[in-house]
């Protein structure tokens, strides 16, 4: 049981001494903290002792009690005021509940009535003490559950199950910004869902466990909520337009540390609450319509992961090694995988690229000769197309002028 503190305003000394002096405080609970002569000297007081409960009289010197309940209302709202006057009037009882105090008392003071109200008081801020900590309770485990509850949202706005003014609320409550995402991407373990007897499902979870990490380790930056939806895929909904250099960093990450290979496929939203659902819709069905890759296919694009530093390496060197036809290799990296084979080649050296521009202090020359271009010239011009900026001007960060 919490004991409450208590400041008694008046501006007659026999008063409060007569208020101290008639009233059992150890019975209540309470503890006087401080007294004062007028209305000022209370107000200070009773803001630095953070008081619980005050008992003032209405007419005192420098700022009469009125205005001292005033100013202590705004500042200390959950103060219990009791009015002690000498003024049986109805303009002070109308204005003292206007002010919401707890109860108005005529002097002079009957020790019965005064200990009666008071005794209502600890009862009162016992209650709300008791609320208050329920409170705290449920917010804390509010607080602890926010990534499920944002997960469960955000499935459930995919579906189109919430309306757009719902949309707003929810936002606002799981403290995500409160105004239309700019971008979603859906990422995606093929294997997942294939047959694999020998995984264990404590092995399963612990490479989705893992992506997450580097995602979230990624996009620390950005404002995003990551979750898996009901069929066990990673959606991203952004508040922020994900520079495509981070996004790219995000694949090469998962293939390095993870060393599965993923599908992922991102959209820019155009600003309405009803197309999440279609945008999500799409790039499901982009990373769905990439998953049935073939034997050739997983092989061409493991070679060149292993050898993309290769200056010399081409289509007809990986299809000569992996023993077809350049002609079927071209078509078979382009069906399965979506991209075009230089394309696929040149995306494994920027990614490389990039780790080395960020985590190292070789030259441009250097890096590009560690990444498979014999010219620098070369490696700049392939690594602008894809990035839009040239090495130098990454380096310097300037890929990153538009975020925002």
């Amino acid at each position: 049981m919490d004991n409450w503190k208590l400041l008694i305003a008046d501006d007659e000394v026999i008063i409060r001494e007569g208020i101290r002096e008639a009233i059992d405080w150890d019975v209540l609970n309470m503890t006087i903290v401080a007294e004062a002569e007028d209305g000022e000297e209370a107000l200070e007081l009773s803001l630095e002792n953070k008081v619980d409960v005050v008992l003032a009289d209405v007419n005192m010197p420098i700022m009469n009690g009125l205005s001292f309940i005033k100013h202590l209302r705004s500042e200390l709202p959950s103060c219990k005021i009791v009015i002690i006057s000498g003024h049986d009037e109805f303009s002070y009882a109308q204005e003292a509940v206007r002010l919401n105090v707890a109860d108005y008392i005529m002097k002079p003071v009957d020790p019965v009535q005064l200990t009666e109200v008071l005794q209502g008081i600890c009862e009162e801020l016992e209650l709300e003490g008791k609320q208050k900590a329920h409170l705290q309770m449920a917010s804390r485990q509010i607080e602890k559950n926010i990534p499920h509850l944002r997960e469960r949202f955000c499935i459930d706005w995919l579906k189109g199950e919430i309306s757009e003014g719902e949309v707003w609320e929810q936002l606002a409550f799981l403290k995500l910004p409160t105004f239309f995402p700019k971008q979603m991407g859906v990422i995606r373990w093929p294997e997942i869902q294939s047959n694999q007897p020998l995984m264990a499902e404590s092995e399963r979870q612990l490479i989705l466990f893992s992506i997450e990490n580097i995602v979230g380790e990624l996009l620390a930056d950005y404002e995003y909520v990551l979750f898996r939806d009901e069929i066990g895929l990673h959606v991203l909904i952004l508040w922020e337009v994900v520079p495509d250099e981070v996004l790219l960093s995000i694949d090469a990450a998962i293939s390095k540390y993870v060393m599965i290979r993923s599908i992922q496929h991102f959209e820019k939203v155009d600003g309405s609450s009803y197309c999440i659902g279609e945008v999500y819709r799409h790039c499901k069905a982009e990373v769905y319509g990439r998953v049935e890759v073939s034997h050739i296919a997983r092989q061409a694009e493991q070679f060149l992961q292993e050898n993309y530093q290769e200056a010399g390496i081409s289509l007809e060197t990986v299809a000569k090694e992996l023993h077809v036809s350049a002609v079927y290799l071209s078509r078979i990296v382009k069906q399965d995988l979506g991209i075009s084979f230089v394309h696929l080649l040149t995306k494994l050296r920027v990614q490389k690229a990039i780790q080395l521009l960020t985590c190292s202090n070789k030259s441009i020359l250097e890096i590009a000769e560690e990444v498979g271009y014999d010219s620098q010239h070369y490696f700049s011009t392939a690594f602008k197309k894809v990035m839009g900026v040239s090495p130098n001007q990454y380096r310097k960060g300037e890929a990153f002028v538009g975020k925002g």
